[in-house]
């Protein structure tokens, strides 16, 4: 058994010198950004200057845990924290699986880890017994899931071809690459350091008998909710048919909405190719096919993206694909993007490519392309959609916010879902707030109703991912309680969200981000079923107002100090001119 206390140190890793120290967290900041997200951007926004290069040497790159990692129900997750090379500010990605839990029982009481520099040459972080080591790395040039068999008596995250080539929505991989810290490039920055992998040797934490209680009754109230209930018959692989039924499917790069094969690459044609579940157990979850280069789970994303957004109906070549992206460590969403704005500017003669919607076999080469850099159209679609579009004549046909192209959900069927991609703070994300599940059915919202539902979406959501608590079961956890049993300091959780989400923003403003950056995507604002922009710009007023940020969507003085944030920020970030008016 483990004594449930909360990890308060951080190991350090710098290179090239590839020398591991442990340093304490400041307790303050542990008390008011808990871990995860909200502690890596107190770390970059003191260590990275403005305009650092994400790919340089300057940049950090985080793997961190929370105060309840290993004790929590649910699947333990791990946050990658970094300045995206994609869009050129803060990056907050995670995922689950068995390698967050290993790395929890790796580092003892440490709550993560700050890799730093550039190395020599390529190498593998290898932590255990609360210390980690530098070591060569032999399986530079090797996918994603080779790389995780080279070690068959550890958890290994680690990138693919993807990562080494520095692609800018490269992932990082684990489990077999069936989990990814995915959007936004960690993976390139991972690639650009010369980490190959991160391979934890430790036994997830068994929390002692005092946590019992509380884990059984979370664990109950999941069950027998919605939540619980949803992910065992289904998970997201239903998001397919559930956008396709709201009209909000976006299909064949962004021209249509709703598409004919969507219950042929559905939740229904997943269960008919399922050979078993990813977790099998009391609740299970996702559901394992098998393709010919081995097994893979797909998520909703692999459906909407790689299907939909394809124009592909064939379940089992879109499983293919995902499998593909996923052993190359590519972010699928950004991935099918890229690949449907090719087709499109094939189409629309900017572009002379065999390209045609409908095609797998090309989009499972172009994969290939991007991945490895190895031709001139792949070189160019893996730098991103934004910048590929302005290479090809192209910015009018696939819509990004913020440098980051959007997954399926077309924005244009609920206009809350417009404000949530414009003021996600990583870019255009349906996963910081998904208005669009409640609007497409009992909408239209009034600005001020959408805006306050965004707001608390991300409040919450900042909260939860600091935690690094399981996205689902999180839904229906009570921190606080959990928080005192574990002896970690905390400050009201409803501020903690605000203040978190306010620090990444001053993070982007030092970047150069403001009320311009968070727009309409303009394939999105024109034509006949286009949003309407002064609608859109009402819901972007409300929401700063209820921000207490200024029309130019700075955070106002007055609004750091309520937040507690005035001494942390520094001379290089701007605040506000003017003052917010109180919502109406």
């Amino acid at each position: 058994m483990t004594t449930p206390t909360a990890p308060d140190r951080i190991l350090r890793v710098e290179l090239p010198a590839e020398r591991v120290r442990s340093e304490p967290v400041p307790e303050q900041w542990y008390r008011r950004y808990l871990g995860g997200k909200g502690l890596g951007a107190r770390y970059l926004y003191d260590e990275l200057d403005a305009d650092t290069d994400p790919l340089g040497p300057g940049n950090v790159l985080c793997f961190l845990l929370g105060p309840l990692s290993g004790y929590l129900p649910g699947g333990t997750r791990y946050a990658a924290v970094t300045k995206s090379p994609l869009t050129g500010l803060f990056l907050d990605s995670y995922a689950g699986g068995e390698f967050p839990a290993r790395l929890a029982g790796a580092l003892r009481d440490h709550v993560g880890l700050l890799v730093t520099g550039r190395g020599e040459r390529p190498v593998r972080l290898v932590v255990a017994d609360g210390d980690a080591s530098v070591e060569p790395a032999a399986t530079w040039g090797k996918d994603a899931v080779e790389t995780a068999r080279a070690f068959p008596d550890a958890s290994v995250a680690c990138i693919g071809p993807a990562g080494e080539n520095r692609v800018a929505y490269a992932t990082i991989a684990s489990d077999e690459a069936e989990h990814h810290a995915g959007r936004g490039g960690a993976g390139a920055v991972m690639g650009a350091k010369r980490l190959k992998a991160v391979v934890a040797r430790g036994d997830p934490p068994t929390p002692d008998a005092s946590l019992s209680d509380l884990r059984e009754r979370a664990r109950e109230r999941f069950a027998d909710g919605d939540t619980g209930r949803w992910l065992e018959a289904s998970g997201t692989v239903e998001t397919v048919d559930f956008a396709d039924a709201a009209d909000v499917l976006a299909a064949r790069g962004w021209q249509e909405r709703g598409f004919e094969g969507a219950a042929d690459v559905g939740v229904e044609a997943t269960r008919e190719a399922a050979t078993d579940r990813e977790y099998d157990g009391e609740k299970a979850r996702g559901f394992r096919v098998a393709t010919e280069a081995g097994e893979t789970v797909p998520r909703g994303a692999t459906g909407m993206s790689l299907g939909a957004g394809l124009g592909i109906d064939d379940f089992d070549a879109v499983a293919a694909l995902g499998e593909r992206c996923n052993r190359l460590a590519l972010d699928l969403i950004s991935a099918g993007n890229a690949l449907a704005l090719a087709i499109r500017a094939t189409e629309a003669g900017r572009l002379d490519r065999d390209l045609a919607f409908g095609d797998p076999d090309a989009a499972r080469r172009l994969l290939s392309a991007i991945a490895t850099r190895e031709t001139t159209l792949g070189d160019t679609l893996a730098d991103g959609v934004e910048r590929a579009a302005d290479r090809l004549g192209a910015t009018d046909l696939i819509p990004t916010v913020k440098r980051l192209s959007l997954p399926g959900y077309d924005p244009r069927g609920a206009p809350s879902m417009a404000l949530a991609y414009a003021t996600s703070d990583r870019g255009g994300c349906h996963r910081r707030a998904r208005p669009v599940e409640r609007e497409a059915f009992d909408g239209p919202w009034s600005p001020s109703r959408a805006a306050a539902a965004v707001v608390a979406a991300q409040d919450a959501r900042a909260v939860r991912w600091s935690l690094v608590a399981d996205d689902f079961v999180g839904e229906s956890l009570r921190a606080a309680p959990w928080l005192a049993a574990v002896d970690a300091p905390f400050d009201d959780l409803v501020r903690t969200g605000e203040r978190i989400w306010t620090l990444v923003r001053l993070f982007n403003v030092r970047e150069g981000v403001d009320r311009a950056d968070d727009a309409l995507p303009a394939p999105l604002a024109t034509g006949p079923d286009s949003l309407d922009e002064s609608r859109f710009e009402a819901m972007l007023d409300a929401y700063y107002r209820r921000r207490g940020w200024g029309a130019d969507g700075r955070p106002a003085r007055a609004t750091l100090d309520r937040l507690d944030l005035t001494a942390v920020r520094d001379d290089d970030t701007p605040l506000s001119h003017s003052s917010p008016r109180a919502d109406d």
